[in-house]
This record gives structure tokens, C-alpha cells and sequence, in this order.
């Protein structure tokens, strides 16, 4: 927290810290080390606000670190809402003007993917899981997972086949996916899958998610009665059955850049835009 004049002449007045956004608003980091008066911080926090109501400001963005928590209820009070939570903070926001809130809502999906694994038999890579709806039903299927945070699908459907496995990959292609809705704490569900190409076979479950796994004949998995009696799973088989035989092409990676400069994977369809790569300047 800082002290600033509001107006010269008046009483000098405590006030929050503040960085500006790029929308008019205000971000307030209480990075403060000592624990803080909740009376206190909620009589600042009002001044505060009635400072940024009179400069204009629009939406006021709160971060409180878990060992501010007993500050949560003080700023409340103030009108201010939950937006997300991290494992070590609480971002709170409150929109002062009297026009609809453009305030963008906290993250609305989940990222997760599958791998399609098949060596030189023609043996596709499936699991059994220890937990999960799929526990102790006998049905063999892809290893799955989630993306990480900050983490590319490329190198999550490489790194979830090498934890659940052992088994080390190299990227192809996205083949297909699919969104669902109220799926993860009523957030939506993007599912990936990605076509890998085995770099070892030797396989070692990992013991904490995984019952058993193995090296299955692709017309095997494509058989099983939960494959063929799940429209959804049925349509991903053939799709990759298509692969197989030349018939369909998925989206590659080409690692591109964006206006910022920020790295970032572009996925395409490289059997129709794979020319476009001819005039693509070589990454540094």
C-alpha cells in the first residue's frame, strides 16, 4: 500500500497501489509481507475506489495471496466478487461505471488429450486404468490426459504417453477433436487426438494411474464392444483406421510467431497448406 494526495490542500490519504490495464481499469497486487488490519485495508480499499470512480476507471482487479485471506470479507463488503482462484491467491473484480460489465469471464474450458500410438505390427498403444470411469470394465483405450498450463498439445500428448508408458514418441499430427459442455466443474472440455509415432516399445506403466498396458492389434481395439456400441468412439477409431490407410489427413505443427513475438504452434492441414511452407523464414 502507498500514500498519495488526492487533491492538493486535503488531508493526506492512504491509497492502494495500482497498475493501469490495458481497458481502462486498475490492477491491485497486495504483495504486502506482513499480515494486514481487515478494518484497516477495507477503509483504504473504499478511498481507493472512490479515487478511481472519479478518475474514470472501469473494472478494479484485486489479487489477494493466500496469506491475505482473512482480507477477502473486507473486500466484499466493498462489492467486489470472486472472478478465479489459483493454489496460492484469490483474484477478486468489481466494474464501478453504470453500463453492463465487460469484465471477461474466468477461463471457460478444459484442455485434454489422447494419443494414437501404432508401431510397425500395427499394434496400437492402449491402457487400463486404476481410477476413472473406465476402472475395472475391461475396455482397452488411448492413454488420455490434461494439458498443463502454459504447456503446447504437442508436448502434452508426448509427455502423457511417456508418464502412463514409459513409452517415448514423436509428434505427428492432430487428428481430430471434440468439445463438451458442464463436463469439469461445469466448465467446457476440448479433447484432442493426436496421431504419435513410437521411438521405443519397451513398455513401463505407471503404477499409480495405470493398471496394465500394452501393444494391442488395431483391429482388436477397433472390436470391442464398448468401441462399437459408443458412437463417439467409434468415430474416432475410424478415423484413425483412415489414417491408416491414406485416406485422411490430420493437423501438423509449424512453430510460428505472433504480433508480441511470442512463439507459438500453428496447426494445419499439411497435405493441402504444405506448400505454404516453401515461403516460411527459417526459426532462429
Amino acid at each position: 500500500m502507498s500514500s498519495n494526495d488526492q487533491m492538493e490542500g486535503e488531508e493526506r490519504t492512504e491509497l492502494l497501489s495500482a497498475v493501469e490495464d490495458h481497458h481502462g481499469g486498475v490492477v491491485v497486487n497486495v504483495e504486502d509481507q506482513e499480515p494486514l488490519d481487515s478494518m484497516l485495508f477495507c477503509s483504504i480499499l473504499e478511498a481507493s475506489m472512490c479515487n478511481w470512480r472519479q478518475q474514470g476507471k472501469k473494472g478494479v482487479w484485486i489479487k489477494l495471496p493466500i496469506q491475505h485471506s482473512n482480507l477477502v470479507d473486507s473486500t466484499v463488503k466493498v462489492g467486489f466478487r470472486y472472478h478465479h482462484a489459483e493454489p496460492d491467491y484469490l483474484m477478486l473484480v468489481r466494474w464501478i461505471p453504470d453500463t453492463p460489465a465487460t469484465i471477461p469471464a474466468n477461463a471457460s474450458h478444459r484442455v485434454g488429450v489422447g494419443a494414437f500410438v501404432l508401431n510397425n505390427k500395427n499394434e496400437v498403444l492402449v491402457v487400463q486404468e486404476t481410477s476413472g470411469k473406465f476402472r475395472g470394465t475391461g475396455v482397452w483405450k488411448m492413454p488420455t490426459g490434461a494439458v498443463n498450463e502454459g504447456e503446447d498439445i504437442c508436448d502434452a500428448v508426448i509427455r502423457e504417453v511417456k508418464e502412463e508408458t514409459g513409452i517415448e514418441t514423436k509428434f505427428v499430427e492432430v487428428l481430430a477433436f471434440r468439445q463438451s459442455h458442464k463436463s469439469f466443474f461445469e466448465k467446457s472440455d476440448l479433447f484432442f487426438v493426436c496421431m504419435l509415432q513410437p521411438q521405443s516399445f519397451d513398455i513401463q506403466s505407471q503404477v499409480s494411474e495405470i493398471e496394465t498396458a500394452k501393444w494391442m492389434p488395431v483391429e482388436d481395439y477397433a472390436a470391442q464392444p464398448f468401441v462399437q456400441e459408443n458412437e463417439l468412439f467409434d468415430f474416432i477409431t475410424k478415423i484413425c483406421l483412415s489414417k491408416l490407410d491414406g485416406n485422411y489427413t490430420g493437423f501438423s505443427n509449424v512453430l510460428t510467431c505472433t504480433s508480441s513475438g511470442k512463439k507459438t504452434y500453428l496447426y494445419f492441414n499439411s497435405r493441402d497448406a504444405g506448400p505454404l511452407l516453401a515461403s516460411k523464414p527459417e526459426q532462429a
